[in-house]
């Protein structure tokens, strides 16, 4: 039989409340969990659910020594925040940049005026752009990703056990600045085909203002980049595409050997 006095102990408690934390964190920044406009009471009870699967192995493979003082539980399940949502800004980088991508073209094909509500993000985007959130939403849950994001998460319980010890190396922040600053190869990677063939019918149409005056040039091209931009975005869909799923596949790679 069970001993409740050893289960429900304060080590164990306050165990199970450091799991939930990085959970907490995790849930806070990463992707689907942070972006889309699940139900706060949904999201803490998927998480406790995970956390009280993951107890008894954090438990097993840990020496975790309850602190004796309130200073020092405030620092451990800050550092299980921090380690949780610098796991999941990882992940969410990706759809960040997919999102200044297509803002980006978006803007060259005149759309930045039809802006919406985006639910991935909280603020107002294009009607395009919350269509190649939702592309790469799929992408991420049809190659597993979500699994791969998991299983970093059981991974960091080793790397950086529950407790006072930071093993915060200076490469782990060197790496995770480096991949943040991929945020921008990322955008100009998605934005480039596109906002190329924008920007050079832009040139084209000034050329063509200057030899034909009398034209109103203006009225042409509005709706002329609308469909052009449109035209562009189901060719390069499927290239788009495999461009997105390598993307998540890397980062979540580098996710990996991180922690």
């Amino acid at each position: 039989m069970f001993n409740l006095d050893v289960l429900f102990s304060v080590s164990n408690i306050l165990l199970f409340m450091a799991i939930l934390t990085r959970l907490s964190g995790l849930f806070a920044s990463a992707p689907l969990f942070s972006t889309y406009p699940i139900p706060m009471q949904g999201k803490v009870w998927l998480a406790a659910l995970i956390a009280f699967i993951l107890f008894p192995i954090v438990q097993y493979n840990t020496n975790f020594v309850a602190p004796t003082a309130v200073p020092s539980l405030a620092l451990i399940l800050l550092k299980e925040f921090a380690i949780g949502y610098a796991m999941g800004f990882i992940a969410n980088i990706i759809f960040v940049g997919v999102e200044l991508g297509v803002n980006m073209f978006a803007i060259q094909m005149g759309l930045s005026a039809s802006q919406a509500l985006n639910p991935a993000s909280g603020g107002s985007s294009p009607i395009i752009t919350q269509a190649y959130t939702y592309l790469a939403t799929m992408l991420f849950l049809a190659i597993g990703a979500h699994q791969w994001l998991f299983a970093a998460l059981y991974n960091s319980f080793k790397s950086l056990p529950i407790g006072l010890t930071f093993n915060f190396s200076p490469e782990l922040f060197n790496q995770l600045i480096i991949i943040s600053g991929q945020l921008f190869n990322i955008g100009l990677g998605i934005a480039l085909p596109i906002f190329g063939v924008l920007f050079i019918t832009d040139v084209l149409l000034g050329f063509t203002s200057k030899m034909m005056p009398q034209m109103n040039i203006f009225m042409v091209s509005m709706p002329l980049k609308i469909y052009l931009g449109l035209f562009l975005s189901l060719v390069f869909l499927r290239p788009m595409s495999e461009y997105i799923a390598v993307l998540i596949e890397r980062f979540l790679t580098q996710l990996m050997l991180l922690f």
